[in-house]
């Protein structure tokens, strides 16, 4: 409590990481860029198998469940869903691992 170890205030409580409230424009422009990276990706494997005359079905569903970038809503596109949350919408920056795993749908009506 008392003394030279004392414990300051920011580790005395709360998160040792602090997270900001909101993402700031370069994590936004970031994450557009990851957004169009995945669908040129997608776009490509497409044109490759169309040229062989075959296709994954996998391909086919990302494409028929998958909105693309410029698709998406602002909303869509930097928050995700969570029933905790006051609102039902959390930042994505919040979420585990959000710049490696895609979240771009949501439950209708939120």
């Amino acid at each position: 409590m008392f003394g030279p170890f004392r414990a300051t205030s920011p580790l005395s409580g709360g998160l040792l990481w602090k997270i900001p409230f909101r993402l700031s424009a370069p994590q936004k422009a970031r994450q557009r860029k990851r957004l169009r990276a995945v669908d040129t990706v997608i776009a490509t494997l497409d044109t490759a198998l169309r040229k062989q005359g075959s296709s994954l079905k996998e391909v086919e569903r990302w494409k028929a469940e998958m909105p693309r970038e410029e698709e998406m809503r602002p909303k869509d596109k930097y928050t995700v869903f969570d029933r905790k949350e006051k609102r039902y919408r959390k930042g994505i920056h919040k979420v585990p691992k959000w710049t490696r795993v895609s979240q771009r749908v949501n439950p209708p009506g939120f």
